[in-house]
This record gives C-alpha cells, structure tokens and sequence, in this order.
C-alpha cells in the first residue's frame, strides 16, 4: 500500500510526520508545459478540502493547485518560486507545493489510491 493518495485535480499528498506534503503529478506538469511562474500560500492559513491554495502557470496555461485536505498550511517549498523548472523536472519529489496539517486525518484514506489515479488517467 503506496502511503501517496491523489485528487481527480492531479495532487498528490504524501504523509510526512503529523502533516503532509502536496505537489502536482506527473501527468499534471505534462499537461501544463514549462512552468514559469508558482504562486504558494501563506503558512498559517487555515484551508478547506477543494479550496484552490497556490496558482502554478505555464507558458501554456494557469492552473490552480487545491488542498487535498481541510487543515492548516504548515509549510511553503520556499525553492519553487525562484527554481520553477524543479515543477517539471521532480513533480513528485523536490518540487512540492507546501505541507499540511489536516483537520481530520482520516481524510486521507478518502483520496484516490495510486491505482485508482492510474485508472481515472
């Protein structure tokens, strides 16, 4: 069992610790090209599941990223706004978006599965 869950709004969340850690897929930075620009939130704000939280663009396109998660943002990947590329080059490692808290964990289980993204691909 893969301890990454997605969102039919191509995210992936990672557990790491008592938050967790958002990015887009893969599949995501493909469809968007280059990006070019990374807008994150603030740390501290207090999000809802579906609440578009960080804005990436592309030479292509704009694209909002949402919280996988009701919860809190803890943290900001404060290397993606000077380094856009890692979008494109390590969408599901080095170029998460922020972590967060969530008001309820048990949310999690409730995203799609790694098989359950591949299949909804």
């Amino acid at each position: 069992m893969s301890d990454t869950r997605y969102t039919k709004d191509h995210e992936w969340i990672k557990k790491d610790g008592d938050a967790y850690v958002v990015g887009i897929t893969n599949h995501a930075q493909e469809a968007l090209g280059d990006v070019v620009f990374v807008e994150l939130p603030e740390p501290g704000r207090t999000v809802s599941e579906g609440e578009a939280v960080a804005v990436v663009e592309s030479v292509k396109a704009a694209s909002d990223i949402y919280a996988p998660l009701s919860g809190e943002i803890t943290e900001i990947n404060t290397a993606l706004p000077d380094d856009t590329a890692l979008v494109n080059s390590s969408p599901e490692d080095k170029a998460w978006f922020f972590k967060i808290k969530p008001s309820d964990a048990a949310d999690f289980e409730k995203l799609l599965s790694e098989e359950d993204y591949k299949k909804l691909l």
